[in-house]
C-alpha cells in the first residue's frame, strides 16, 4: 500500500514541476533556472509545514499524509525539499557538523556526479 500512496502524490508533483518550469521560462526567460528555484523554495515551505504536522501528529493518518505529500508529491516536485528538511533536522538535533557535512558533500558530490555523467556520455558510444 505505501507504493500506492507515493505514486498518488508523485504524478501531480511531476506535473507541477513541469508546469512551473514552463511558466517560469515563458515569464522570466531561460538565463537563470527560475523554475527550479521556485519549486525548490515552495517545496521547502510545504515540507516544513507538512513535516511539522506529521511529526506532531496534528493530522489524521500522518503516515499516509507523509507518503502522499512528503515522499510522493514533494519527492517528485523537488528532492531539494527533502535535503533541506533532513539537514534542518540535523541542525535541530544539535548535529551541526553532520548538517554542514551533508550540505557540503551533497552539493559537491551532486556537481561531481553531473560532471562525471557528462564526461562518461561520449564513452558510452551506442550503448544507450
Amino acid at each position: 500500500m505505501p507504493l500506492f500512496w507515493i505514486a498518488l502524490g508523485a504524478v501531480p508533483g511531476a506535473w507541477g514541476r513541469y508546469a512551473v518550469n514552463r511558466f517560469a521560462a515563458q515569464w522570466f526567460g531561460t538565463a537563470f533556472p527560475y523554475g527550479t528555484l521556485i519549486v525548490n523554495v515552495a517545496g521547502c515551505i510545504v515540507i516544513g509545514i507538512v513535516g511539522t504536522m506529521v511529526t506532531g501528529r496534528l493530522i489524521d493518518r500522518p503516515e499516509v499524509v507523509r507518503l502522499v505529500l512528503m515522499v510522493g508529491f514533494l519527492g517528485s516536485l523537488t528532492t531539494f525539499s527533502s535535503f533541506a528538511y533532513e539537514t534542518n533536522s540535523l541542525f535541530t538535533d544539535g548535529a551541526w557538523v553532520r548538517a554542514l557535512a551533508n550540505i557540503v558533500i551533497s552539493v559537491a558530490a551532486g556537481l561531481a556526479g553531473v560532471r562525471l555523467g557528462i564526461l562518461l556520455t561520449p564513452k558510452l558510444g551506442g550503448l544507450l
